[in-house]
């Protein structure tokens, strides 16, 4: 599947619904494929793709309902009925629409499948049911262009899905109905997928919110777009690209920069320590542990390669920071709250040094956000979850919670760059669906799904060793934005070379062996 594998590869390019639209128009415009011919050339890649993926799928035999909505996502299924027809499968086509309110290419697709010896019956609830006990169920009703919930007599035919049983294989052309493309969030009734068949790049709702799980498997098809076309688009998404992190210039440890990590007290050193190992396991050149005195036999007795220093205030850290080879620091991991923690992160952010805030020196700023922003600047990294991205944006996480009644649905992209704006740096926003953004507007999704699926990474300290990947990046030297993505995407492909039983302890570990399939051109 060479399209699949370039389109899904780390750094490759995500388009919004708007912007697929809007190339597919280009194309038109410069003579390369009209409507009719992309349309053609999308239902066929989804036949190849199904002919290859159903072995029991044979001439002769096969159930196949597909289901068409009144668009050009419609249209798509009436030429892949057309095709599924005369390879021999029995189809049964529900039509939800009328023939004189279809686009151009849509009526000409249904006049082709009613010329082969096809029929048309209405989509009804029923009828869907009745569908779904088939071998394969296409869903072609509503594709990227869904701009409102779906209701009435379609939306009951999507909730007659959801709740089952269904026996048939379902397979949605570029998006399951009712999902919305930009947001992967449900606009009324809708139901999940086995498989998803989309056309020429991804979409950001098959990665985000509830499109992870809707989607089921994702293939991708190339429709022939030309890239002149895709650039008058506008700049994309992208997904969290690696290998920066496999390099690394010949030098002494000092060219490869040091980065601070500040602990908490005693007992409390924990999350700190995986931090800096993460970050001396990524290949910053020197790591140092910063830790008040009481805390400073306990860190000794588990720390060999990361060195240990004594900062017990502000003024302490201040001191240690006049080593300007210290080029990047990481703050909060176990590190407490309180006075002491608040002086320490001032301090920090006065430096201006590449600067890593997570877990408890978000905390901190629970209460009044705004006291944070006015300190960051470009240089640092925020890597909130969920809980720690609603108490420092919480209109933010507020529009994310409330029910879209209409798409493009405010998205995890949107919060994710709002907020990068608002703090004017970048923003790791972690989750299953995990948002890089940047205040300049570039964005990246690193997204641990369906192979790249990894539950075991839900642990305590994975985030700590993650704040440390990033640290250790930003001291070798790379931009905050690409630090932040190369760390992600380093993050889940550690846990997946892992395997089950993973602890936090384990990922920087797992870390060699990735760089090292990275160094050898090899891909997670």
């Amino acid at each position: 599947m060479r399209e699949s594998a370039a389109a899904l590869a780390p750094g490759a390019a995500v388009l919004r619904a708007g912007q697929i639209r809007a190339a597919e128009q280009r194309a038109a415009e410069i003579g390369d494929a009209d409507g009719h011919l992309l349309m053609e050339r999308a239902a066929a890649g989804m036949f190849d793709r199904l002919r290859d993926r159903l072995a029991g799928l044979r001439a002769g035999g096969g159930r196949v309902c597909v289901m068409c909505g009144p668009g050009n996502n419609g249209g798509d299924g009436f030429v892949l009925a057309r095709l599924l027809r005369g390879w021999g499968a029995e189809v049964t086509l529900l039509f939800a629409g009328a023939r004189d309110r279809q686009p151009p290419e849509a009526a000409r697709a249904h006049d082709r499948w009613l010329e082969a010896g096809g029929a048309v019956l209405p989509l009804t609830a029923d009828a869907a049911r009745a569908g779904s006990g088939g071998d394969l169920l296409i869903d072609a009703v509503f594709g990227t262009g869904l701009v409102r919930p779906v209701v009435g007599e379609l939306g009951a035919v999507f909730a007659a899905l959801a709740q089952g049983p269904v026996r048939a294989l379902r397979v949605a052309v570029d998006v399951p109905s009712g999902l919305c493309a930009d947001s992967g969030r449900f606009l009324g009734p809708a139901h999940r997928v086995d498989l998803t068949v989309s056309f020429h790049r991804s979409r950001p709702g098959h990665f985000l919110a509830e499109g992870g799980e809707a989607c089921g498997a994702l293939e991708i098809v190339d429709i022939g777009l030309p890239p002149a076309a895709v650039e008058d688009s506008g700049p994309p998404l992208r997904l969290a690209r690696s290998g920066q992190a496999a390099g690394r210039a010949q030098g002494h440890k000092f060219a490869h920069g040091h980065a601070l990590v500040l602990a908490g007290g005693p007992g409390r050193g924990g999350a700190a320590r995986m931090a800096a190992r993460g970050a001396l396991r990524i290949g910053a050149g020197l790591v140092t542990l910063g830790c008040p005195p009481a805390a400073q036999l306990e860190n000794a007795a588990q720390l060999n390669a990361v060195m240990l220093r004594r900062v017990g205030d502000d003024g302490a850290l201040s001191g240690v920071l006049e080593d300007e080879r210290i080029n990047a620091l990481c703050l909060g991991p176990g590190m407490g709250t309180g006075e002491r923690s608040r002086a320490l992160i001032a301090a920090a952010l006065k430096a201006r040094r590449a600067t890593v805030l997570d877990a408890d020196a978000l905390g901190e700023f629970r209460a009044d956000p705004q006291s944070l922003f006015a300190g960051l600047h470009e240089r640092v990294v925020l890597t909130p979850h969920g809980g720690e991205f609603a108490a420092l944006f919480p209109d933010l996480a507020e529009r994310l919670r409330d029910r879209p009644t209409a798409g493009p649905a405010y998205a995890k992209t949107d919060a994710a760059a709002d907020a990068a704006r608002r703090a004017g740096c970048v923003v790791l926003f972690k989750g299953v669906d995990t948002v890089i953004a940047a205040p300049d507007g570039r964005i990246a999704i690193n997204a641990a799904l369906r192979e790249r699926a990894v539950p075991w990474l839900a642990t305590a300290g994975a985030g700590d060793v993650l704040s440390g990947f990033v640290t250790g990046l930003l001291a070798r030297g790379l931009d905050p934005f690409d630090a932040a993505q190369e760390a992600a995407w380093l993050h889940v492909e550690c846990a997946r070379r892992f395997g089950p039983g993973l602890i936090a302890e384990d990922l920087p570990e797992a870390l060699p062996g990735v760089l090292r399939r990275l160094a050898a051109g090899v891909p997670g």
